[in-house]
Formats: C-alpha cells, sequence, structure tokens
C-alpha cells in the first residue's frame, strides 16, 4: 500500500452465496480526497462499499486500513476509523436529530462513561456544521428529504472517523437537495482532511464533485483517475452503452455529461 493510502483492498473476491459480484479487485483509496464509485447497475459499487467496511467478508484478499488487515481489527477501534453510511438509513420511530447526532458518539463511550461534556460539545458541532442544529429536537420522520440525509451526516461526522464510506446520499433527492449534499460531503472533506469514498449514479454530479473516480464493470476495475482524464465518451460507450458527449463546464471547465439522443 502507498503512503497516500489510509484504506486499500487486495485481490477481492466477493459475492453473495454462489454468485460472485467483484473479482480479483486491487484498489487504493487517495488520503484525505473525495473517491467516488461509478458503474452500470449491479456491477457491484454497493457490494465493493460493504467489502471495504466488513459488512461483507471477501471469498478471497484482504482490505487493509492505514497498512493493518480490516478483519483483524476490533469492532470497537474499527468504528472510530470507519463509518459507512448505507443506502437508505433506517432510524427508530421518533428519533431526533439531537439524537441521531449523538449515536455517533457510542463508539467512542467505554463501558464506565456514557456521555460527557466533549461528547455534547462534539454533537452539537457536527449538527452546526452540516446546518441542521435549528432541527436538533425534530424528530426525523418531519424532516425533508435533504435535511434528513445532513442529519445522518451529522451523526457520520460526530463519529470523527478517519475514512467515511458513503453509498449514494443522493438518493431520492431533486437536483438542489443533491447539490446541497454533495457540497456538504466536499466540505467535510476539505475542512477535517477526512477521506470519502461515495457511490453516485449522476455521471456530471460525480465528476463534479469527486478528485478521483473508480469505475467498475461486471465486479472489476475497468479505469480510475481524475474526473477530466476518466470521463470520457468512449469510456461512457465501453462501460454504460451510453451514447454522450463530454464537454468542461464554462465555469469551472469540469466533465459536463450530454447523452446523445437516438
Amino acid at each position: 500500500m502507498s503512503e497516500t493510502s489510509p484504506l486499500a483492498a487486495r485481490q477481492i473476491s466477493a459475492g453473495y452465496g454462489r454468485r460472485t459480484v467483484l473479482t480479483d479487485l486491487t484498489l487504493e483509496v487517495p488520503r484525505s480526497r473525495v473517491t467516488t464509485v461509478i458503474g452500470a447497475n449491479g456491477c457491484g459499487k454497493s457490494t465493493l462499499l460493504r467489502v471495504l467496511s466488513r459488512l461483507l467478508t471477501p471469498g478471497s484478499g484482504t482490505v487493509t486500513l492505514e497498512g493493518r488487515d480490516l478483519a483483524a481489527l476490533r469492532p470497537r477501534e474499527l468504528a472510530t476509523r470507519l463509518a459507512l453510511l448505507p443506502q437508505n438509513p433506517v432510524a427508530p420511530e421518533g428519533m431526533t436529530v439531537a439524537d441521531l447526532a449523538a449515536r455517533g458518539r457510542q463508539p467512542h463511550q467505554p463501558w464506565y462513561r456514557r456521555w460527557s461534556e466533549e461528547d455534547e460539545r462534539i454533537a452539537s458541532e457536527a449538527m452546526e456544521a452540516t446546518g441542521v442544529a435549528e432541527l436538533a429536537e425534530t424528530p426525523l420522520d418531519e424532516l425533508s428529504g435533504g435535511q434528513r440525509q445532513r442529519a445522518w451526516l451529522a451523526m457520520a461526522l460526530a463519529q470523527q472517523t478517519e475514512v467515511l464510506l458513503l453509498d449514494e446520499p443522493t438518493t431520492h433527492l431533486d437536483m438542489a437537495h443533491a447539490v446541497e449534499v454533495l457540497d456538504l460531503v466536499v466540505r467535510m472533506c476539505r475542512e477535517t482532511d477526512r477521506t470519502i469514498v461515495m457511490v453516485l449514479h449522476d455521471l456530471s454530479l460525480a465528476a463534479r464533485y469527486s478528485d478521483h473516480l473508480v469505475v467498475l464493470r461486471d465486479g472489476r476495475l475497468v479505469t480510475e483517475g481524475a474526473p477530466e482524464t476518466v470521463m470520457t465518451s468512449a469510456m461512457l460507450w465501453e462501460v454504460f452503452g451510453l451514447r454522450a458527449h463530454v464537454f468542461p463546464d464554462p465555469e469551472e471547465r469540469l466533465p459536463t455529461v450530454v447523452p446523445a439522443r437516438g
């Protein structure tokens, strides 16, 4: 593993029962950057996050966190260093935003100490940073989709892990709320020096909000690199079967995908 990679997978093969989803996949995640995994439906994006978070044990290969085998870490130690926010996370009925943020502190609380002033400060700062402090006493089921997603990000921020995995954080959000959430994700990366890996379906948003793109097809790594290098018409045809034009946007010169008609 290179010194710049806190999280790495080596020759991973994984799946469910007899169905293999990932095959001989090797990946090094850049430190303190936003990495986005893209690919067609069923290519193994969510499975990769499950393997990287130890929710799914690979059939072969290893995953390391700062050079240590993920399988050897104790659950509490892993929870203080790596967090996964899955698709459509579910919270108990009636849970408030403040309750959810407080859950992010649980891995840091030993059996002899349940809650402290430091925990209170960190949870409050996480809610402030994600713009949900004014909603602290509001039940999650009363929030809009964008507010709810920011509340879950507050919990992840309060967990204070070095690595954060996000599985489709913009699912079911309209464009305005999706941009709001991704702006927050990038700010979390920049301001807290976190390493973030996420899965996205919107190709233009993936190019716009990522430092590094990872492209999967049929459970294998096709290519990876900077968005302006990876996001090409040829790649989109090869991986997605999509005829599209890729242009730099006029303001920031970031790749923008425009599907071709017909």
